[in-house]
């Protein structure tokens, strides 16, 4: 019975310690109203190198997932960024999957919060974003326009 109680505790050390950090990261949130393009959300972080200049993934769907840059706070509705998502047809800063793109502009992020939690905030905040779990404590927040 105790290593369980020792798990709750290193797990709530480990995300006491984290929310100084959250409280100076740079918000997302504007940009996750699903009123822009992947070009606008992505080109200002780029040139800000708030996040790395090639994509540490790129889906055969061609939406590239960007790293925050060494020593970024990154968040988005409170939660922190793993990674910035965008694909724009012919738009030179994305890479083109081997597959069908999935739109012609859709951006995002991906963030450390269960999907729950974070569909939560994201439709408080009155923004119509897809939230879609990825992985436990993974969620993506997603904006997509044809």
């Amino acid at each position: 019975m105790k290593q369980p109680a020792r798990s709750v505790r290193l797990l709530a050390s480990t995300l006491i310690a984290t929310l100084p950090a959250l409280s100076h990261a740079l918000a997302l949130d504007a940009q996750l109203d699903c009123k822009s393009n992947a070009h606008a959300f992505i080109a200002p972080l780029l040139q800000q190198h708030l996040i790395e200049e090639k994509p540490m993934r790129v889906e055969k769907n061609s939406v590239n997932a960007f790293r925050p840059a060494k020593g970024t706070e990154l968040s988005a509705y409170d939660f922190r960024v793993y990674a910035v998502l965008g694909y724009q047809k012919d738009d030179p800063i994305f890479t083109q999957g081997t597959g069908e793109p999935i739109a012609d502009s859709a951006y995002g992020a991906v963030v450390v919060g269960l999907d729950s939690a974070v569909e939560a905030k994201v439709r408080a905040a009155g923004s119509d974003a897809v939230v879609h779990h990825v992985a436990p404590f993974i969620t993506a927040i997603f904006c997509k326009q044809d």
